[in-house]
């Protein structure tokens, strides 16, 4: 267990009437698992089931009695409670507090709820709090559920941490605290940001001088966001607690619980959470779940709990047209970027480029930069501060042009993006010869937010990457596009003229 210092942000939206917390709940026994985990033996993050009924991902069958949907919506509700829940039209069918709603039509311009929240706001809000595992569009208002949810469901007078959602990178924790805090500006709620303090610059005097967590007072701020292993620590420590957590959320949950993301971290605090908290509401959202993950996921949620999925055929974006174009070898694909994609995309609003690897993203960036563009470059082995530094500036419009390797392919909310270009198609890191076709789900769902037009333009070099596109059609249903002539301006003209975008 590491005791290393974390970047731990405090923000109080406004000063709250408060109450010191009362004596925690007593721990139960390691022995003792939760309730609604009782057929899942779970050690150092693996489950295994013991008779338990797989969660019903397949056909899915809605109660319309239950009057759950919108009116032509693609979102199928599953109840497996006799709860009833009712589609909420407006806000206030919510009964939420009047400091909240104020935070949603003041500060949030919000004038009615979106179809994803119209549904799973009523879901999450309503006694007895049941689970929900949520699929829905990207850009569909994902964020304002579980923020939302989380605010309304928290005692301002109670100061101990009562709602903790897991990101799975630092920008989307920081992403996601900024609409927390905005929407909640005026409950007198407060937050804070868990994610891993950048040392990178930090000299070792300063290093030396930092409080380690197991001299740090416990936490009181009554949400916490942040990184998985960074909440754990702090867990660990015994210095966040979650005897009073009544919400539990899981951002980008498929990424959260898959093998090859942060199982093993997220098991381990759901397993902490439980502990102490059986009834504590676990919320799971994300635009993609894949079939190991859905086998994981019915592995750990029990009993009575709620669904939202949307048919992977349904969830290409309709507002973002997609295009395919064959260029020859490299070299075409940075001219087709800069004389064709931002020539005529100039002033159409922002553009992301995303690469497959960090050298890929530097070659790219310095040959736009030679060609006279200015461009800021995002990866994973930048240090903290300059990643804060590069997204703070894209969000503000200060750069026009982003490329990034899937560091930011999910979750990344900037409304201004209307064209992205896959220099490389997203391929399995375990086989490159078979596309991830849910990363590139979430890349192309960074255009085209709420609704907006966009337009995506993959990059294809030779057979192997003209097969991956071939396989990611055939996996979503769906035919992409093609321009014909990689040289021609009038090809590159109609298609953003297509796209509702010239």
């Amino acid at each position: 267990m590491a005791d290393t210092p974390t970047e731990v942000d405090t923000s109080t939206a406004s000063t709250a009437t408060s109450i010191e917390a009362p004596p925690p709940q007593e721990t139960k026994p390691a022995t003792e698992l939760p309730k609604r985990w009782a057929g899942a033996d779970i050690e150092d993050g693996v489950a295994e089931v013991k008779g338990v009924a797989e969660l019903d991902f397949g056909s899915l069958a809605v109660d319309e009695k239950k009057n759950v949907n919108p009116e032509n919506s693609n979102i199928k509700a599953v109840c497996s409670s006799d709860t009833p829940y009712t589609s909420a039209y407006t806000f206030e069918e919510l009964n939420l507090s009047p400091e909240l709603l104020k935070g949603l039509y003041v500060e949030m311009k919000f004038e009615k709820p979106s179809k994803i929240q119209a549904i799973s706001l009523p879901m999450i809000v309503t006694p007895p709090h049941l689970d929900l595992i949520a699929q829905a569009h990207n850009g569909s208002g994902k964020t304002t559920c579980f923020t939302l949810g989380m605010l309304s469901r928290v005692d301002p007078k109670l100061q101990a941490p009562q709602a903790l959602c897991i990101c799975p990178t630092r920008e989307l924790a920081i992403q996601n605290l900024q609409v927390l805090n905005k929407m909640g500006k005026h409950t007198g709620i407060t937050s804070q940001l868990f994610v891993q303090k950048d040392q990178t610059h930090a000299s070792a005097s300063t290093r030396r001088n930092s409080n380690p967590i197991s001299k740090q007072l416990p936490i009181t701020a009554q949400v916490v966001i942040g990184t998985p292993g960074t909440i754990w620590n702090w867990m660990s420590w015994k210095k966040l607690g979650a005897s009073y957590m009544k919400i539990l959320v899981f951002d980008e949950a498929d990424q959260m619980l898959a093998q090859e993301g942060f199982r093993d971290a997220s098991t381990r605090i759901m397993r902490a959470v439980e502990r102490v908290s059986s009834h504590c509401q676990v919320l799971l959202f994300s635009a993609t779940f894949n079939d190991s993950v859905k086998d994981f996921v019915a592995k750990i949620v029990k009993g009575n709990h709620n669904q939202l999925l949307v048919k992977k055929e349904d969830l290409s974006l309709e507002s973002v047209k997609q295009y395919k174009v064959k260029v020859p070898d490299e070299l075409s694909k940075i001219m087709v970027i800069k004389e064709k994609i931002l020539e005529f995309g100039e002033g159409l609003g922002q553009t992301i480029i995303f690469v497959r690897t960090k050298n890929s993203a530097s070659m790219l960036h310095k040959s736009l930069a030679h060609l006279g563009y200015d461009c800021t470059t995002i990866h994973g082995n930048l240090g903290n501060d300059d990643r804060d530094k590069i997204v703070k500036e894209f969000k503000d419009g200060l750069t026009q042009v982003l490329i990034s390797t899937d560091l930011l392919s999910r979750g990344f909310d900037q409304q201004q993006i209307n064209l992205v270009i896959n220099y490389d198609l997203p391929v399995k890191y375990t086989d490159p010869t078979e596309p991830d076709c849910e990363v590139y789900l979430h890349r192309i769902g960074r255009a085209g937010r709420f609704g907006r037009k966009g337009a995506v333009f993959n990059l294809l070099c030779g057979d192997a990457d003209e097969m991956i596109m071939s396989k990611i059609q055939s996996h979503y249903g769906a035919e992409v596009e093609e321009v014909a002539n990689w040289r021609s301006d009038e090809e590159f003209k109609a298609a953003l003229k297509s796209a509702g975008l010239l």
